[in-house]
């Protein structure tokens, strides 16, 4: 059911990689609720993913944009506000790449080189695109930025590898920038950590499945699915949270503050 939560509003949608991704599912339900908005990924990524079919469902421009390139942000903002006809009201971060966990290189042992580019892409990317915005004067008074984390970055995940650091400074970076761009232009920025979900990325890493699992046995109301956290986004771009910034927010059925399960319980004892 749609609400018009986002009509008339304006927005950049970073990451959209097939219909399995939470920006792809975000860009759904941002086109319901009346949104108009650019879609943007890195060349490389586009040529892996199916961003054609959602631009054609949506109705939305595709600009191509490396993260890591200040040039490329600044060119996909400056795009965006034409081709939309003004500044934007909500952006999507949906960027993270390990270069360190698809190799499957532990945590003691990291290649560095990897490290920083993880880094780059997950993390200084955010502040990239939010120090061009700030730069441009892109982001209408009220706007909302919003970008997916993980709970990796407040606990220890032996999976999570050089992603919980890196998301763990992302997380930094909205709240730093919260700040000021709260001063300046009331923009608000959050970030969103969502359940284990079943994405190309999340899915890629060794033993995923069996963490799924694990999360759906602790969480009360089960794992937050793609289109959940469409829903939640949906509402954080919309004016009904106009107060809330500089937050990490849990989108996680109740995972991150169930310490253990009765259905974990008895799945030891058998």
């Amino acid at each position: 059911m749609a609400y018009n939560l986002l009509k008339g509003k304006r927005g950049i949608i970073t990451g959209a990689l097939d219909e399995n991704s939470i920006a792809w599912q975000v860009a759904l339900r941002a086109h319901e609720e009346g949104a108009t908005f650019v879609l943007t990924n890195a060349p490389i990524a586009m040529r892996m993913g199916e961003i054609n079919k959602l631009a054609e469902k949506t109705g939305s421009k595709i600009i191509p944009a490396d993260a890591t390139s200040t040039e490329e942000i600044e060119k996909l903002y400056t795009e965006s506000m034409a081709h939309l006809g003004g500044k934007i009201d909500f952006v999507l971060h949906s960027i993270g790449m390990s270069v360190n966990m698809r190799k499957d290189i532990p945590y003691t042992e990291l290649n560095y080189d990897y490290y920083q580019k993880g880094t780059d892409i997950s993390a200084l990317s955010l502040h990239k695109m939010l120090a061009a915005a700030y730069k441009l004067d892109a982001l209408n008074e009220w706007a909302s930025v919003v970008a997916l984390t993980y709970m990796g970055a407040q606990r220890s995940f032996p999976f999570y590898t050089d992603m919980s650091d890196i998301k763990a400074m992302l997380e930094s970076i909205a709240r730093s920038f919260g700040y000021h761009y709260g001063r300046k232009k009331h923009v608000r920025i959050n970030t969103v950590s969502q359940s284990p979900t079943k994405t190309k990325a999340g899915t890629s890493i060794k033993g995923f499945m069996d963490f799924y699992d694990f999360a759906q046995l602790q969480s009360p109301l089960g794992n937050a699915s793609a289109e959940d956290c469409a829903n939640y986004c949906v509402s954080l771009f919309s004016d009904l949270t106009r107060m809330v910034t500089m937050q990490n927010l849990f989108h996680d059925g109740g995972y991150s503050t169930t310490g253990v399960s009765q259905e974990q319980l008895d799945a030891l004892q058998k």
